[in-house]
């Protein structure tokens, strides 16, 4: 009795694209992907940020640049200090340093001119001494005399101590005044050294603002690089799981077809010749002989 099989299968043009589908992602998926292309990237700093990071650690620019001004008030400062000795001796910053260099010479004078009137008015006075008869001898002279060079010399030390002692005050003043000067141009240096230093950091706080700003914008252009790169090498994946996807809803939606293959029954002959076989097969495995050898030898005849 003949047997029939009965298959579903697509149409033949479905059954191509399956096929050529086939082939394209065996050949594409046999191909490596280079991420090289869309590799993670980190932007550079921008020059901005560079110049930022060299002045503020750059000790002649930048953060630095106000070290002159703290270097002058410190000398101020250090010279103010040095006028607050006990104003003896002759060094730097004593009372003798403030000193008019002409004040020998005006005390000088001045003594000069005492004593010139002083020798003036004692020998008028022995004149008059010597005028009235009788009034002095010669010891009651010499002690006016001496007397009155006793009461001169006291009153040449008195104006000699008064100049002095007003030189010294005024010395003593100018000195109060330099130092007052000097603490003020300390002051004054310290306070454009300060100025210095916060428009230093302002300046750095603004470039490395930009700075960053820059960078950010280089690195959206290297992420979206990345991206756009990420795209174009996963693209063909793309465009071929479109196209299976299209061949999957055909090969679903699309009617098949049917094919019907039918087996024939055996013809008497040869089931004859199968019965035979069989038979033989077992009677030779039996007897060791061939029983087609008797069969054969008919034919001959």
């Amino acid at each position: 009795m003949a047997e029939a099989v009965t298959r579903t299968l697509p149409a033949q043009f479905i059954e191509d694209l399956g096929q050529d589908y086939g082939k394209q992602i065996a050949a594409l998926t046999s191909l490596p992907v280079d991420t090289s292309k869309f590799a993670p990237q980190v932007a550079a700093q921008d020059q901005l940020q560079t110049a930022a990071y060299n002045q503020a650690t750059d000790a002649a620019t930048g953060l630095g640049s106000f070290q002159p001004f703290l270097t002058k008030a410190a000398t101020a400062a250090d010279a103010a200090t040095g006028l607050t000795g006990t104003g003896a001796g002759t060094g730097a910053g004593s009372i003798q340093s403030y000193m008019s260099p002409y004040q020998s010479q005006v005390i000088d004078t001045a003594l000069s001119e005492f004593d010139r009137q002083a020798q003036t008015q004692k020998a008028s006075q022995a004149q008059q001494a010597l005028g009235i008869p009788g009034a002095f001898g010669g010891g009651r002279e010499g002690v006016l005399q001496a007397e009155y060079q006793s009461s001169s010399d006291r009153n040449r030390a008195a104006i000699q101590n008064q100049m002095l002692q007003q030189g010294f005050q005024q010395a003593q003043a100018a000195r109060q005044q330099d130092f007052q000067n000097q603490q003020g141009v300390a002051t004054q240096q310290a306070s454009l050294g300060g100025g210095m230093q916060n428009l230093a950091q302002q300046q750095i706080k603004g470039l490395g603002s930009l700075g960053g700003i820059q960078q950010s914008q280089s690195q959206a252009v290297l992420d979206a690089q990345r991206q756009a790169n990420q795209t174009a090498a996963y693209e063909p994946y793309q465009r071929l799981g479109t196209y299976g996807s299209g061949v999957a809803q055909l090969i679903s939606g699309y009617p098949g077809q049917s094919q019907i293959t039918q087996t024939p029954n055996a013809s008497a002959l040869q089931t004859a010749l199968g019965v035979g076989t069989g038979l033989a097969g077992i009677y030779g495995g039996l007897t060791g002989n061939n029983p087609f050898k008797a069969i054969g030898g008919m034919f001959k005849g």
